[in-house]
């Protein structure tokens, strides 16, 4: 295998040989992401549906939802098409595809958040001209800037891959991860630890920079406001906080997973780490917005009622 065009297909190597287990495995996973899919399409139809809702926030927060579904599809199908494979193998198109959708929805998510934050700043800290800066022309081109961005940052940081000879095709994980696929070329360029750090700095640490300035500004407001608009501030920014602080979890786990602990914890830890975020964020984002926000919560009841 001195080549890439010898290389048609990566072995996924870290599934080994679980016996009659692996049908367990697949009916939990299976339920896990039809669950996923439910709860966020739910939300998104109620949304849909729901006049009352259609307000720059639920939009913004239909667009997460969305990006939830795609990025749980990136993961889901080719691991449960793998669980009743024997050689475990996918091919070189199919493994840059998953690569793509997931390190796509991966900005996104942060993007996502990030004008979430900037619509929850100004609506704190400028009601009076909420509805002149954030009508619904503005938050959909918002949302194509999120995809677009997000599309044209994974094309800049990992484009090369596409390109790369291989000289070998063993991946140590249940998915196609860039840094074990980069491992397996012929020749490792610095242009590859400089992809990682731009893709880093522009798809991680600019959103999360913006998402904390908006939310200190909104602090910042909320000390010197009644005890009422403190309330409403609360309730409508807190999903937000928590779906920030769990991406920073999941990003962390990637980090020490990778770079620090990958000789010192067990085979399934090692493998479940990187995963956290999209096992837990896509089902986390619609049930904290779906039982947390007041609307949504009415909006579910009505309809639930009329199907009656």
């Amino acid at each position: 295998m001195g080549n890439s065009s010898e290389i048609v297909s990566f072995v996924l190597a870290a599934y080994g040989n679980v016996g009659a287990l692996k049908y367990m495995y697949f009916v939990i996973i299976f339920f896990w992401y039809l669950l996923i899919c439910v709860a966020n399409t739910v939300l998104i139809v109620v949304i849909r549906v729901d006049r009352r809702l259609h307000e720059p926030m639920y939009i913004l927060l239909c667009n997460l939802c969305v990006n939830e579904i795609n990025c749980s599809t990136s993961l889901y199908p080719l691991l449960l098409s793998q669980m009743f494979s024997y050689s475990h193998e996918v091919i070189l198109p199919w493994c840059f595809l998953q690569m793509c959708c997931m390190y796509i929805s991966g900005p996104a998510e942060f993007w996502s958040l990030a004008a979430m934050a900037y619509d929850r700043y100004i609506s704190i800290c400028h009601p009076f001209s909420y509805n002149v800066i954030m009508n619904t022309e503005r938050v959909c081109i918002l949302i194509l800037l999120v995809w677009i961005f997000s599309f044209v940052s994974f094309l800049l940081s990992f484009s090369f891959i596409f390109g790369l000879r291989f000289c070998g095709n063993i991946i140590d994980n249940v998915y196609c991860d860039h840094q074990l696929i980069i491992r397996l070329s012929c020749s490792v360029s610095i242009h590859s630890s400089i992809s990682i750090i731009f893709f880093v700095i522009m798809s991680i640490f600019i959103p999360f920079s913006l998402i904390s300035a908006s939310y200190v500004k909104i602090l910042r407001v909320c000390r010197k406001t009644s005890t009422e608009n403190k309330q409403k501030a609360v309730t409508t920014c807190t999903p937000q906080i928590i779906s920030v602080s769990n991406l920073f979890v999941g990003c962390i786990c990637y980090s020490i997973d990778f770079r620090f602990l990958v000789a010192q914890v067990p085979d399934e830890v090692r493998i479940i780490l990187p995963m956290y975020l999209l096992i837990c964020q896509p089902m986390l984002t619609p049930f904290m917005y779906g039982f947390n926000l007041p609307k949504i919560r009415q909006s579910c009841t009505m309809l639930l009622l009329k199907r009656k």
